[in-house]
């Protein structure tokens, strides 16, 4: 069959079937972050208290399975990719070419939001859905649950601004819309720009600036539509820095 032959080789079978389930699973795991930010957490807003924590434990438990390994897949995917078009076996070069640096760009992103999902979000979670069920069962609530609630929230929502940015630099290269070549100076200066706004962002949410509620993440992260043209903001000002120092 076609699709076994040059399995291992770079753009052969293994490189299609890769990039099949790296989609599948992406939509999977971007539709829900987006039902949880976009969806979700208004209609928990104007739940009462019993409702939203039976949805909490019969809704949101069931839907984070699905996106925590919606993560996972997509994460392991993503490296068996990079691996198939021979990223890691020309590292560095191959991530030094303009449609590599996008790549670099993504991925780095989408490593984050996967370390997101299951170092921060999920573990949160947990915490937040174990305190609904000890009060659903007539016991105290988790004194550490309002705490975690903002913490999986924080994540989650930096998650859906690096998305923004992260899908565009993620498509756009490897389609072959294209980016002319970029000299070493160059290259600098995007990854300089890149790296301040990553570093900032992510930081911020974690509360290792100012706590949870700093300036950064009231401002950005606290509406979802602050987060989105945020999102679009940076991704069309690193593109638009892009072309000119190309």
């Amino acid at each position: 069959m076609e699709l076994f032959d040059n399995f291992f080789e770079p753009f052969g079978g293994g490189q299609a079937l890769g990039r099949y389930i790296h989609y599948l699973a992406g939509i999977t795991w971007i539709g829900l972050l987006y039902f949880f930010n976009f969806v979700q957490g208004s209609a928990y807003a104007e739940m009462s208290e019993g409702a939203r924590g039976e949805a909490l434990r019969k809704l949101t438990w069931r839907t984070l399975w699905w996106f925590r390994w919606g993560a996972m897949i997509t994460f392991l995917s993503g490296l068996w990719l990079l691996s198939t078009l021979d990223y890691f076996k020309d590292f560095p070069d191959r991530f030094n070419t303009s449609s590599g640096l996008g790549i670099a760009f993504g991925a780095l992103l989408g490593i984050t939001m996967f370390a997101n999902v299951w170092a921060v979000i999920w573990p949160a979670q947990q915490i937040v859905i174990g305190s609904s069920t000890t009060v659903a069962g007539g016991s105290e609530a988790d004194p550490r649950a309002p705490d975690a609630a903002k913490r999986a929230a924080r994540a989650s929502r930096v998650n859906t601004l690096f998305s923004i940015t992260l899908i565009w630099f993620m498509m756009w290269p490897s389609h072959g819309i294209g980016f002319s070549g970029l000299d070493a100076g160059a290259r600098v200066v995007l990854w300089v720009v890149f790296l301040v706004y990553w570093v900032a962002m992510e930081t911020s949410a974690l509360g290792l600036i100012g706590g949870y509620d700093n300036q950064i993440n009231t401002r950005v992260l606290d509406k979802h539509q602050n987060t989105i043209i945020v999102g679009f903001a940076f991704t069309a000002v690193l593109y638009v820095l892009w072309e000119i120092v190309a």
